[in-house]
Parts: structure tokens; C-alpha cells; sequence
């Protein structure tokens, strides 16, 4: 079985290779693709080197699986080209999301949508994630109404260019090179991608059209501010859920614990809340601050916290390949 990285040298496609390794993913020989300027690149994993190769000998090497962590259009132009020659493309970007031909996919959620005829298959934005996956179980159960949603995101969800940033914010350089339109270090910057004509941010608008994709329901009401603050360790997100029906907390709670890739942390009398410090190189999801909404019936909020690289991109996508392998879809 053969296996390519698509991006292997980018912040998500190593983090992709260090989950493939912790989760002893089955395969015979590993590709690792990017861009150019980076063919010839030797890069030592699991104590073999490897060398990096173009798309073109990648496409011509027929993979059964591609975990793409390129960029939108580098899969736009090089999924379907992968696709072609029977290989699946598990796509870490936005190009496909929304395609209404694509599956958008949590495994944990919808993989059993899964079929031998999906050739590319995307994977959700990030800070989606890992709001749909805690909501999952309380959908089910008490049926979604509404969902406010406010992030406070990484800046690794940027890329490395925008830690270096930050770190040299921080190192007290005069002149650092900017991925941001203003500081990031001590600061906070209500806005993630670019703004649309309604005034919403790209991101804000992922996350909204996303959810609905997911959960197959169109039914419901998402709003969403996206906010973009100076730390490393997992995006966290503040989330206003109103149900169809009225809740239990201690019900809640017991959902949620009982939930695969969930973890409860919420004990704030011994200050025992999510963060993303602890989330860091974490697979899983953590919930915690779960309260009753006093302002109007049937609603709770919750504070989730996942590392955006690992469930809400590498570990995701590994755990796609995974079920694809089970499953026997490829």
C-alpha cells in the first residue's frame, strides 16, 4: 500500500507524518511530496531518510491514499489528477468542502458516508472540527435549534510564517516580517481569512456553512465571530448552543463522557477547565464550562478546545485514511 503526504514539509503535513507514525498506520512505501523547491529535500522519519518528489513522479507513482496539506490551489489543480489514476485524496483545505459532489468528513460523525466512488474527500476547516464533534451527541439527543460560536484561534492555524512572527514580536525585533495585517503578540485581531461582501470573514463563514454540510441540516442556525489570538496549542472556542428541546446537565455531561475523541474537563471549583497549553499534541477534544444559558430556555454554553493541527487537521484526515483502510474503500 502505497502512501503520500502531499505538503510534507509544512506545519500541518509533519504533524501529519508524527500522527501517522503514533497511530502505526499500515503501509508498504511513503511519499513525500511538496512543492519545487523542496524536491530533493531529505527528511528522516521513523529512522529512514526520505526523499522529497515532485507532484508529477507522486501522480505517476499511483498511491492508493494522498493526505493533501497543500493549500487550496495546489488541490484544485492536483487532487483530480491524483483522482484520475484511482488514488484517494483526503484534502486538508478548503478547496472541495462545499463542493456539493464531496464528502466533508468527521469520521466520528459521518464516515459512513464513505464509498468506493469518492476519490476526493474533504476535510472540514479546523475550528469546525472541533465544535461539531462535542455537539455531535447533544444533536442527537436533543436536536439543534441555533449555535453561536466565538474562536479564539492559534496563530499556527496561519502557518509557520505567522508563528515566526509572533516569536519575533516577542524577541523584541525591530522589523519582523509580517503575515498579519498589525501586531499579533500582546494583541488580538477579530479577523481569520478574508472579509466577504456581508461583512463576515471567510473563516466565520466556513464554520457556518460547514456545520450545516456535516450534520446534513440546513435547519439550523449558525453565527460566528472568528478571532485570531497570540498563542500556540489548539484553537478555543466559546459556543452558545440552543436546543430543540430542554436538557440535563448532569445528562450533558454523562453524553459527552461517553463520547469517542471527547474529553470532559470541567471541574471550575478546582479550576479544572480547557486549554489550549494542555490540548497541545492531543488528539482529542476537550469540553468543559458547561453551564445553563439564564438568558433564554433550552440553551447551554460550553468552551471546547482542540490542538487545530492534530483534530482539527492531521489526526482528522489520518483517522479518514484509517476508516477508508478498514473499510475496504481502497
Amino acid at each position: 500500500m502505497k502512501l503520500a503526504v502531499v505538503g510534507a514539509t509544512g506545519l500541518v503535513g509533519s504533524e501529519i507524518l508524527e500522527v501517522l507514525a503514533e497511530h502505526n498506520f499500515p503501509y508498504d512505501e511513503l511519499l513525500l511530496v511538496a512543492s519545487e523547491r523542496s524536491v530533493g529535500k531529505q527528511i528522516e522519519y521513523k529512522g529512514k531518510k526520505h526523499t522529497v518528489i515532485g507532484l508529477a513522479d507522486a501522480v505517476a507513482a499511483k498511491p492508493e491514499i494522498a493526505i493533501f496539506s497543500a493549500g487550496g490551489s495546489t488541490s484544485l489543480e492536483w487532487a483530480p489528477k491524483f483522482a484520475e489514476v484511482g488514488t484517494v485524496v483526503i484534502d486538508n483545505s478548503s478547496a472541495w468542502r462545499m463542493d456539493p459532489s464531496k464528502k466533508l468528513v468527521v469520521p466520528e460523525i459521518n464516515a459512513k458516508e464513505l464509498t468506493k466512488e469518492d476519490k476526493i474527500i474533504a476535510n472540514p476547516n479546523c475550528s469546525t472540527i472541533q465544535m461539531v464533534l462535542a455537539l455531535e451527541p447533544l444533536r442527537h439527543r436533543y436536536g439543534i435549534k441555533r449555535i453561536v460560536v466565538s474562536t479564539y484561534q492559534s496563530v499556527t492555524g496561519t502557518g509557520k510564517a505567522a508563528v515566526d512572527q509572533m516569536m519575533a514580536e516577542r524577541a523584541g525585533e525591530a522589523n519582523p516580517p509580517m503575515v498579519y495585517p498589525h501586531k499579533i503578540d500582546m494583541n488580538v485581531l477579530p479577523h481569520i481569512d478574508v472579509f466577504q461582501p456581508n461583512g463576515y470573514t471567510k473563516e466565520e463563514m466556513k464554520m457556518i456553512n460547514e456545520t450545516k454540510k456535516i450534520f446534513s441540516d440546513n435547519s439550523i442556525q449558525v453565527t460566528s465571530t472568528t478571532v485570531r489570538i497570540p498563542t500556540m496549542g489548539g484553537h478555543s472556542e466559546a459556543v452558545n448552543v440552543e436546543f430543540k428541546q430542554d436538557f440535563d446537565l448532569a445528562e450533558v455531561r454523562s453524553l459527552l463522557e461517553a463520547t469517542p475523541g471527547v474529553i470532559v474537563q470541567d471541574d471550575p471549583t478546582n479550576f479544572v477547565y480547557p486549554m489550549p497549553i494542555n490540548a497541545h499534541k492531543k488528539d482529542e477534544v476537550f469540553v468543559g464550562r458547561l453551564r445553563r444559558d439564564e438568558s433564554q430556555p433550552n440553551t447551554l454554553n460550553m468552551w471546547i478546545v482542540a490542538d487545530n493541527l492534530r483534530k482539527g487537521a492531521a489526526t482528522n484526515a489520518v483517522q479518514i485514511a484509517e476508516y477508508l483502510l478498514e473499510n475496504k474503500l481502497v
